[in-house]
């Protein structure tokens, strides 16, 4: 049997060895176990006691000697249920100190986070754009679509137009270069002018995106997290969209 399983439940890999030697040799001694095992004794005593702990390994004695037995293996269960309701307990002193952890985080949140993502992570990027503006409830974002980038950026999300509108997200675009289409929700002017460097550019609650290519022709892209970004980005995009 895999232990992996077993160490889903808190098993340590000795701990879940010395168990199901247990189980295959029956009732035995810690020298039987250790041997089997190739464990030192102190090392598989300790498996041992935790395993008791556990309530599914008991012990009697024979001879002066401690014989080890495995109990059924339904007691396994029991381990199931305790972490539910340790869980639950931590879930709810957790609901305490949210707000403690909210103020830490929004304290070093003017600090700049940057995000890299190569050209088969770029659809995450795009899942974030629809899940940010979801949950900010400000359901619009800006974008520069770029000639040479808007034609590859949807690979590998190809559903994201309709999903967007699905969602009710709006869309304000600024077309660098020829091309580009509407899907609903969305609004679209043209700079005619086709940059020498592409680069795809997002600006949705909070974050900023650019999404250009390598010396490799692939996409990479970078996502900055800094509401001081946004609002800058947000206020320049603004003052061309309102002199298109």
């Amino acid at each position: 049997m895999n232990i992996e399983f077993l160490k889903k439940l808190g098993f340590s890999d000795k701990s879940a060895m010395v168990y199901l030697a247990l189980l295959r040799l029956g009732p035995s001694s810690v020298r039987k176990l250790a041997d089997h095992c190739k464990l030192n004794r102190g090392t598989t005593y300790d498996a041992l006691k935790w395993l008791q702990e556990q309530e599914i390994v008991d012990y009697y004695k024979k001879e002066s000697k401690q014989i080890f037995v495995a109990e059924d293996p339904k007691k396994l269960h029991q381990i199931v249920l305790d972490r539910k309701q340790e869980l639950a307990h931590v879930d709810t002193d957790l609901e305490k100190i949210i707000p403690e952890l909210q103020a830490l985080h929004n304290k070093g949140g003017e600090r700049p986070v940057a995000r890299y993502f190569e050209q088969k992570e770029i659809p995450t990027i795009l899942h974030d754009v629809l899940e940010t503006c979801g949950h900010s409830g400000e359901l619009m974002y800006r974008i520069y679509s770029t000639e040479g980038i808007r034609d590859r950026l949807y690979n590998g999300f190809e559903s994201f137009s309709n999903e967007r509108v699905a969602r009710k997200i709006a869309v304000k675009a600024i077309a660098l270069g020829k091309g580009g289409m509407l899907r609903g929700l969305d609004e679209r002017k043209w700079i005619l002018e086709k940059s020498e460097t592409p680069t795809y550019i997002i600006i949705y609650p909070g974050k900023t995106a650019y999404i250009s290519v390598n010396a490799k022709d692939e996409l990479v892209g970078v996502v900055i997290e800094n509401n001081g970004v946004y609002h800058t980005q947000k206020a320049v995009f603004d003052s061309l969209w309102a002199k298109l």
